[in-house]
């Protein structure tokens, strides 16, 4: 795992915007209260586990920020699926 969540690390500082963005409406609320975040990317791992980051806009730079990694049964339960 450790591999491949390095590997998503550099394709998305290479491009914060490799991933599937998650619809507005979808996004779970804790992220929201928690994080303040108003959008929501999903980057696949293998073996069904998801990477979640929101991507920041600052003046000078992008930033991707990571909210956490999880199996794909954790992800369906984050979601509500």
């Amino acid at each position: 795992m450790y591999k491949w969540i390095n590997r998503a690390l550099d394709d998305i500082e290479e491009n914060a915007f490799c991933s599937t963005q998650v619809p507005k409406k979808l996004i779970p609320k804790v992220y929201i209260e928690k994080y303040g975040i108003d959008n929501l990317w999903k980057y696949d791992l293998p073996s069904g586990w998801r990477l979640l980051y929101s991507v920041a806009n600052g003046e000078v730079v992008v930033l991707a920020i990571i909210i956490e990694w999880m199996s794909h049964k954790d992800y369906e339960r984050r979601f509500n699926y």
